[in-house]
């Protein structure tokens, strides 16, 4: 650990119990599923996880996926502009493709860039989000090297509850969803939850006027001439989500979630003089994700679960052509064997990866290749008094490159009914993708990613407090970078390589506090994600970042105030362009006006702060927005 981040953390750990405390942690007797791929309470759990439940997912307000976990320890976001543009999310300072993203169990990804699509995933179809930090892969596979991220939609509960909301913001906001919910049949057998949302905006300027602006139809930023005009958005977004309790041990589930959009944006032109006119760019993104799994306990010891899971990303620009289509489908065979205090689980897993990158000019060739991995995972948990132990093993084998074996192994012990010590080490992996291997810019001989992590964790829980902090280091090898120097693909501009090393280490601080009805939470990070090769920082990423609320019940209403801050980051690898640190405030307030009808406001950056997350595109300033939702008993 570098001895300025240490430094630092160890004085502000100090004022931990009597700071304003971001993000507050998941409820001891919550029930959460993503560090192991099965139910166990957070009191037994020795990783890194936060959970945002349906009420702190609609507070949210009109924002985007990656806005709202940025809220989360351990997380920063990095966005080319606002809502429904280029978004990347770093999990303690790793890469955006070193996180594995679920909906409902259906992986998420992309086989040209690596890693979700953030951007393409509707946040007004998700009712719980998990997030685990630190590397899964020995339970996950390929990808998982930062951390896990599943994102469910909403089940069915109760009689019929129709939902119905309206909602209006800043840039011409415009919000409208439907939806009902609820079960059926004799012992209410048959649960459903259906749900669509449309969303649009008129957007603002992402990338802004400076001083070397030369007409009133364009404008000149540092990578060439763009168009001053307003880049707004649309989105349509739909979930169907049906179960069937076919025995009260047996139960099949099927999902579906749909979401199509379009975002304007700038393409800079390289012209000696800048055009009368500028057409804006359109990116459509399109996301379908499907799934239907089969849960059967057969007696007290052995549990099954059978899955088959299809998706398809796919992204595309017009007029400017480009299109990329990620298809993946999953077969997944899971068994839990429990013994008293004693879970052992055999898990057999397959996963195809499908890429198709039609042409964009005559000098081009399509691009369309396809791979699978085989994987047999084992894992062994133990559960008894102060003691806590859990390991995975797991080996995948893919059909380009062949084996890859991960590991990992964690311990927690109470020392006391409040004080919980915790410590794990893990190994994991990322596959190329087929884009890094076989297009133009490829080099079919790339070797995975691969990671080693350590880290110790101490919590406290006493009533109404809770508080935590976790140290690690996590250290990767054959990193693949882009090298314009590069030779041995097709392209005359560079290839994908296999050279660099990169570390991300840090400690993270968590807590809140209740007071009747105040609660007060946050979190702080002190990290240093590191080019080892080159000893600068990782790009896009800052040394310290902390996110603090607070929530006050008064009166029928629940007001709410967050502060989230960042220090500086540099925007490219050399450290030679620098993003200024930011600090924003805002502010929500909510109440349930009758029975039936609820309010919601808020304001995000009240203080109109002009900051950056990637050099040339903006931010959209101060914003606001106001939503009325009718849901009758």
């Amino acid at each position: 650990m570098k001895t300025s981040v240490s430094l630092f953390a160890a004085a502000a750990l100090l004022q931990l119990p009597v700071a304003a405390f971001a993000q507050m942690p998941p409820r001891l007797g919550e029930t959460v599923v993503t560090a192991n791929r099965t139910p166990q309470p957070l009191s037994q759990l020795v990783a890194d996880v936060s959970v945002l439940d349906r009420d702190q997912i609609e507070r949210a307000g009109a924002v985007g996926v990656v806005d709202l976990l940025a809220r989360l320890p351990g997380m920063e976001i990095s966005r080319n502009g606002g809502v429904g543009n280029n978004a990347s999310l770093f999990i303690r300072g790793a890469e955006t493709r070193f996180t594995a993203v679920y909906i409902d169990g259906v992986r998420v990804d992309s086989q040209s860039t690596g890693g979700a699509n953030w951007e393409s995933i509707p946040l007004s179809q998700i009712d719980r989000i998990e997030v685990l930090r630190g590397p899964a892969a020995a339970v996950y596979g390929s990808d998982a090297i930062g951390g896990v991220i599943q994102l469910f939609t909403r089940r069915g509960e109760g009689g019929v509850s129709p939902k119905v909301g309206i909602g209006f913001g800043s840039h011409g906001l415009r919000r409208a969803e439907v939806g009902v919910s609820g079960t059926a049949g004799e012992g209410n057998v048959f649960d459903y939850s259906i749900g669509a949302t449309h969303e649009e905006s008129k957007g603002y300027n992402i990338q802004p006027w400076d001083k070397r602006n030369v007409t009133r139809t364009a404008q000149y930023s540092a990578d060439g001439f763009t168009s001053p005009d307003r880049d707004g958005y649309r989105t349509d977004a739909a979930n169907v989500k049906l179960g069937y309790q076919i025995t009260p041990n047996q139960r099949v589930e099927a999902t579906v979630l749909y979401n199509e959009q379009q975002a304007q944006y700038d393409t800079s032109k390289f012209v000696a003089r800048p055009p009368t006119s500028y057409p804006n760019d359109i990116g459509y993104q399109r996301l379908r994700t499907a799934g239907l799994a089969w849960n059967a306990k057969w007696n007290a010891i052995y549990s099954t679960r059978v899955q088959v899971t299809d998706s398809v990303s796919n992204y595309e620009t017009q007029p400017s052509y480009y299109r990329t289509e990620t298809h993946l489908r999953g077969y997944l065979f899971q068994n839990e064997f429990r013994f008293g205090a004693n879970l052992f689980t055999a898990t057999l897993e397959r996963r195809e990866d499908d890429l198709t990158n039609p042409p964009v000019s005559l000098s081009s060739k399509l691009l369309k290749r396809d791979r699978s991995q085989d994987a047999l995972g084992l894992g062994y948990s133990f559960v008894q008094g102060p003691h806590s132990l859990q390991l995975h093993a797991r080996r995948d084998d893919d059909s380009e490159f062949g084996g890859k074996t991960t590991g990992s192994a964690a311990y927690g012990f109470a020392v006391t009914p409040q004080w919980r010590l915790t410590a794990s080490v893990g190994s994991a992996f990322r596959a190329p993708t087929l884009y890094q291997r076989f297009s133009e810019y490829g080099v079919d001989s790339l070797s995975p990613e691969t990671s080693r992590n350590a880290e110790v964790g101490l919590r406290y829980a006493d009533g109404g407090t809770v508080a935590g902090i976790v140290a690690y280091r996590n250290r990767v090898n054959n990193l693949i970078t882009y090298d314009s120097t590069a030779r041995g693909c097709a392209s005359l501009f560079g290839c994908y390589r296999n050279v660099a090393r990169a570390e991300y280490e840090g400690i993270t601080l968590s807590a809140s506090q209740n007071f009747g009805d105040v609660t007060l939470r946050g979190s702080m990070d002190f990290q240093d994600p590191r080019d080892l090769d080159t000893g600068n920082l990782l790009a896009r990423r800052a040394k310290k970042h902390a996110s603090f609320g607070a929530d006050w019940r008064v009166a029928g209403w629940t007001l709410g105030a967050e502060v989230q801050t960042s220090g500086f980051r540099y925007d490219d690898a050399a450290n030679k362009r620098r993003l200024g640190g930011y600090t924003l405030l805002n502010l929500t307030a909510s109440t349930q006006i009758t029975p039936q009808w609820s309010l919601l406001a808020r304001i995000d950056n009240v203080g109109d702060k002009d900051y950056t997350l990637a050099r040339g595109y903006a931010t959209g300033g101060r914003t606001g927005y106001i939503g009325v939702k009718w849901t009758p008993l």
